[in-house]
């Protein structure tokens, strides 16, 4: 054997094998890189011992990691009946290469023959790779771990989890799985009963894929019927809280598969849940319960992906999840016959088109052959030797209206369907055409889950994508669930395409995510309702980004913003066009107020950062360009206000200054009365006066008579004492009525305004509910795209009955706590 390959051969030195007073004495000497661990399950009665004399040591356990020759004394007669040997490989992976095999050899005579062996190799990749364990043409089979292999021959395959080793599963020779890989650590061990050579075989060790599962095992389905049984991780014990586990299948084109569950244990999920998915070329993803009817007709290659749920661990006797399922392919059916009736479509029509010319794929519609089938009512449709990667299959609808006054008055709902469960192709695409009448609008809304846009920075996870387009294939953005985004209205025709991604299939049926309507005119180009929520960033980009705006068309966001938070506007990846007519415009402006908080054009320089304090819009508009494109992403991210904290500190401030006056007049005060009053008891000495008038000597002076000391004189006369007698002489006559000079004014003064949006001064509403948010009306300007605006300025409102689109009923965004 080749001193690079990786063998574990123990190579006898010398090997002694004799009985004497019951002891039996062996030397082995490991191969260099393996080690050595013989062990015995009993803690008291048989050791083993190593050494001479003073340097003797005897031990339950030896473990040998040197290549040296290693003398042992086992202190009984019978040592293969107490110990079991281990020998030991590790093998670790760079990027690309791996430092050695997996390679099974014996020599002629083992001096461990008689004891139960088992070899172990230790493998290792980077932490984002996997490594790969090809187990040739021969193969390997899963078992129960509760059953034997015939020839007793059993290899078992671990993961290394920072939470604990899990058993992939336990495998016998010879089998449909052709190869492994493990995520970053994992061992593969063989198990060979005393008495049995080691039976020579060796598998290859790679760096595997990059995968995001626990392990991935490769099955080839031999042609013809066959069948075979699989388990998940540690059976019959729990599969680990949030793991998940890959089997991918490499079947004939024209063999079809059955998955059947025959031994499940659900967990109780305290979150997310238990999934099983199935993947397969051309067909995208199907997720389902563990507890609904399994595929009993998939077509081709497909991968099984088993996920496990976050599991309630505090309940006593909560079981975990374990599976074992039955995997039977069989040769497919040539025919397959479906009745597909589009009434229950809503209005939808079907399109099946053959893509490869080369197929042997025949498509039939009421037993008319056809290359290309549009089915619009109860129709019987048949494939012969058709299969996924063959046939792509789309619905379309046009929805339009010719008057304004005629359209419908509820929204349309924009859901996939369903298509009958004897269909064999999944939906590519459904598409909706939009055509309001002249001088309408096409409105979007979302009425179970917010939508945002598909940028960098805030990239789609969900299967589908939804594509929003004009009329004239001018593309408006890519969107997709769970973002902030309530309404869109655009002024024009528009599509609007639910496609899967890549490699994913649409769920059909797929809840109710859009509604759409026709409504009056608006004069931007095109207009956001947008929600955002707290400590989640929305990302809000000019249509058709990254390719610019088209010539003169304007965009406005109206942005709700919580009471007690502030929005923090962030202007990224800004591209300014040179302009020959007119100038771009960014400019932001609070509801409810007349100057603008924030604008620039294409040639002046302004900071990218506003903070806004309450709700508003966001507009921009573009002018006809000369060379460049405009185009930008606007980041919104919510933030607790800071005003509160400056109101509180300004009123305890205005409350201590005035408390300070308050004092200080009253101290004054006291003081000037206290002067006074020494001023009157300082020598005052009473003069007896015949008049009967009696005065204080000092600066007092004498006494004034009435015509001297003005006492008659009014500082000051109430008019109701001048006008009184007028006032009652007019009543007697008829003129006035009754008078009441306290009488509060309660009629209107100019300086009341209309409240049109709920400012800051909230504080008395809870942080995080919204005050009562209709879409506002935007400021009045004349229709952007039917004539370019004068110098992109943002016209005041009119008249909000006039002009106000109805932007549908207010949300309750997250946010403010």
């Amino acid at each position: 054997m080749s001193s690079s390959g990786v063998a574990f051969q123990l190579l006898l030195l010398a090997f002694i094998a004799f009985t004497v007073s019951g002891v039996q004495k062996l030397t082995v000497t490991p191969v260099r890189g393996t080690y050595l661990n013989i062990s015995s399950s009993q803690v008291k009665g048989c050791k083993v011992c190593t050494g001479a004399g003073r340097s003797r040591q005897c031990s339950p356990s030896l473990v040998i990691k040197d290549s040296a020759p290693v003398s042992m004394e086992f202190e009984c007669s019978r040592p293969q009946d107490v110990f079991k040997v281990e020998i030991v490989r590790n093998i670790e992976c760079t990027t690309k290469l791996c430092n050695g095999h997996i390679i099974q050899a014996d020599s002629d005579s083992l001096p461990l023959l008689d004891f139960n062996r088992k070899f172990t190799w230790n493998l290792k990749a980077p932490a984002t790779k996997a490594f790969k364990i090809d187990f040739n043409k021969l193969g390997v089979r899963q078992i129960n771990p509760s059953e034997r292999c015939p020839d007793r021959h059993s290899y078992t395959l671990q993961a290394f989890q920072a939470t604990g080793n899990v058993a992939v599963g336990k495998y016998c020779r010879m089998g449909p799985v052709g190869s492994a890989e493990i995520l970053n650590q994992g061992s593969f061990s063989l198990d060979v009963p005393a008495g049995q050579k080691l039976q020579d075989a060796q598998f290859d060790v790679s760096v595997g894929e990059e995968i995001k599962s626990l392990a991935k095992i490769t099955l080839t389905l031999p042609k013809g019927t066959s069948s075979l049984e699989l388990f998940s991780p540690n059976y019959p014990d729990d599969f680990p809280d949030d793991g998940v586990m890959e089997w991918y299948f490499q079947v004939a084109d024209k063999q079809k598969t059955a998955i059947q569950f025959l031994n499940l244990t659900q967990p109780r999920c305290v979150k997310k849940g238990t999934a099983v998915e199935y993947h397969s070329t051309g067909r995208g993803a199907s997720v389902q319960s563990l507890t609904d009817p399994q595929p009993d007709h998939i077509q081709g290659k497909f991968t099984l992906k088993l996920r496990n749920c976050e599991t309630d661990r505090r309940s006593v006797g909560s079981a975990g999840l374990s599976v074992n399922f039955k995997v039977s392919s069989s040769s497919a059916s040539s025919s397959v016959s479906c009745e597909v009736d589009m009434s229950k479509m809503d209005g939808l029509s079907l399109h099946i088109e053959r893509l490869r010319s080369a197929s042997v794929c025949m498509m039939k519609i009421n037993s008319v052959p056809k290359e290309k089938i549009t089915v619009t009512s109860k129709s019987k449709l048949t494939f012969q030797d058709c299969f996924p990667e063959d046939v792509q299959v789309t619905a379309t609808r046009v929805i339009k209206c010719s008057r304004l006054k005629d359209c419908p008055k509820k929204p349309d709902r924009l859901s996939v369907p369903a298509l009958p469960p004897c269909f064999p192709f999944p939906l590519s695409s459904v598409t909706w055409t939009l055509r309001p009448p002249q001088g309408g609008t096409v409105e979007l809304s979302s009425p179970t889950e917010l939508l945002k846009q598909s940028l960098p920075g805030q990239q789609c996870n969900d299967s589908i994508i939804i594509t929003m387009a004009e009329g004239d294939g001018t593309t408006i953005g890519d969107f997709c669930p769970q973002g902030a985004i309530k309404t869109v209205q655009i002024h024009t025709n528009m599509t609007v395409t639910v496609s899967r991604v890549e490699g994913k299939a649409l769920s059909t049926p797929l809840k109710h995510m859009l509604s759409a309507i026709f409504k009056e005119e608006i004069a931007e180009s095109y207009i956001f309702t947008v929600f955002p929520k707290r400590d989640t960033p929305v990302h809000l980009a000019t249509p058709g980004w990254p390719v610019g705006m088209k010539s003169f068309t304007t965009v406005s966001w109206i942005v709700a913003v919580p009471p007690k938070m502030d929005a923090h506007l962030m202007f990224a990846n800004l591209s300014q066009p040179k302009c020959s007519n007119r100038h771009t415009r960014i400019r932001v402006q609070r509801v409810g107020y007349l100057e603008e908080d924030y604008s620039r054009r294409e040639d002046e320089h302004a900071k990218s950062e506003i903070t806004v304090t309450s709700n508003f819009y966001l507009n921009m508009s573009n002018c006809k360009p000369e060379r460049g494109d405009f185009s930008v992403i606007t980041k919104v991210t919510l933030q607790k206000s800071k005003r509160t904290f400056c109101r509180l500190l300004t009123i305890i401030l205005s409350v201590v200054a005035a408390l300070l006056v308050i004092f200080v007049i009253v101290l004054v005060a006291v003081c000037v009365v206290i002067r006074k009053k020494k001023k009157e008891l300082s020598h005052q000495v009473s003069i007896y006066n015949p008049n009967g008038t009696s005065f204080l000597p000092g600066h007092n002076g004498f006494p004034k008579t009435r015509e001297d000391n003005e006492s008659h004189v009014y500082a000051s006369i109430e008019d109701t004492l001048v006008y009184t007698d007028l006032l009652r002489k007019g009543a007697e006559m008829g003129v006035y009525g009754e008078f009441d000079t306290d009488r509060p004014f309660t009629g209107h003064t100019d300086s009341q305004k209309p409240l049109v949006f709920s400012d800051a001064d909230t504080d008395d509403i809870p942080v995080g509910a919204y005050q009562q948010f209709q879409a506002p009306p935007l400021p009045v300007r004349p229709l952007s795209h039917i004539q370019p605006l004068v110098d992109n300025v943002i016209y005041q409102a009119g008249s909000e009955e006039d002009r106000s689109p109805n932007l549908g009923p207010r949300l309750e965004p997250e946010g403010g706590n």
